[in-house]
């Protein structure tokens, strides 16, 4: 029985806020595997057992092929049966303490389309496909698998100067600036591409340190009518590594999840004296919808719901699945700023 604490998110526990209809459940990783492995010792192998119903349909038959076995690329996923497509990307390979919870992060928001059936995913940590036309290693046309001429979206979780070429990056900027197309970034996506000023320009705000570390702090919920935020309650306790951020201004951005700094212990690596520490915003850039979340840093993080349910309802407002008022806003509440070193 998980133990719930006034309004305390604790990650790895059912959230207070999960089961909500429309939220695709989250399976257990090694109980699933378990009674695989039974079936299998007790039915035979998937060869000789036939199809589960609906797998050759819209469905979540298919899983990153074509739906009928043939596991053939063609132009996407959503061509092959209608559903959207999601590229998540994370190029780490330049990540200054790399996060170990990047793989399972990923392995998440996979398992949301799929079980849900709204959206297809293809995982990747190589960036040559960051392209309207990828290319193979020995400079031909890639031959299938994503493209940005062919997902709907991208969730970004790369880390540090990320190599692509100068029309890699044209290609991206007009990707979600032109062609009106998601992109959903989280945690280490502040830290990635700091020599590229358009990028920052895109996502809203750039890293600036860590203050406190991984630690207990409590978060603001400034727009409880977004989709990805309605479900948390005014303020909840989350413990995760706050990454503040820099370079940002309200008047571009829509803040929708905040840190109370008031609540957290003096740190003299706080850099703003007004007391905003925005955790999750929503912009437009161009025609495209933009959305970034500070969570999460740990593995467990991402197996809270109430963590991973904001992530899906990001992916479906970025696909244009929902919609919201995201016009910027000031600032409301000012809070106090424990700015003096810990003694």
């Amino acid at each position: 029985m998980p133990e719930v604490v006034g309004t305390e998110i604790r990650a790895g526990q059912t959230g207070r806020f999960s089961g909500e209809k429309g939220y695709p459940p989250m399976k257990n990783v090694r109980t699933t595997l378990l009674l695989a492995v039974m079936a299998w010792f007790c039915l035979g192998t998937p060869a000789q057992q036939s199809p589960p119903p609906g797998a050759q349909e819209q469905g979540k038959g298919g899983r990153g092929a074509n739906g009928t076995g043939q596991g053939r690329a063609g132009r996407g996923a959503a061509q092959r049966n209608g559903k959207k497509t999601i590229l998540a990307w994370a190029d780490t390979r330049n990540g200054i303490a790399q996060h170990d919870s990047v793989s399972h992060a990923l392995a998440v928001i996979e398992r949301l389309g799929y079980e849900s059936g709204l959206y297809n995913t293809y995982i990747r940590t190589d960036s040559n496909i960051i392209s309207k036309h990828p290319l193979t290693t020995t400079g031909q046309p890639a031959s299938g698998g994503p493209s940005l001429d062919n997902v709907d979206a991208i969730f970004f979780l790369g880390h540090r100067e990320v190599e692509l070429t100068a029309q890699q990056k044209s290609d991206l900027l007009s990707f979600v600036k032109d062609d009106g197309k998601g992109f959903v970034a989280a945690h280490t996506a502040t830290t990635a591409f700091l020599s590229w000023p358009e990028f920052g320009e895109m996502l809203g705000g750039r890293y600036d340190e860590h203050p406190w570390g991984s630690a207990p702090g409590t978060v603001i919920n400034e727009d409880p009518s977004f989709p990805a935020t309605k479900h948390f309650p005014a303020t909840f306790n989350l413990t995760d590594e706050f990454y503040q951020t820099k370079d940002y201004s309200r008047d571009k951005i829509h803040v929708v999840l905040r840190l109370d700094v008031s609540k957290m212990p003096p740190n003299q690596n706080i850099h703003r004296t007004d007391g905003d520490f925005p955790l999750a915003w929503a912009k437009m850039y161009g025609k495209g919808r933009v959305f970034y979340s500070s969570f999460a840093h740990d593995a467990k993080t991402w197996d809270n719901p109430d963590v991973y349910h904001m992530y899906f309802e990001a992916i479906k407002w970025a696909l244009g699945l929902t919609d919201a008022d995201i016009t910027p806003r000031a600032l409301q509440v000012a809070t106090t700023v424990n700015s003096a070193p810990a003694r």
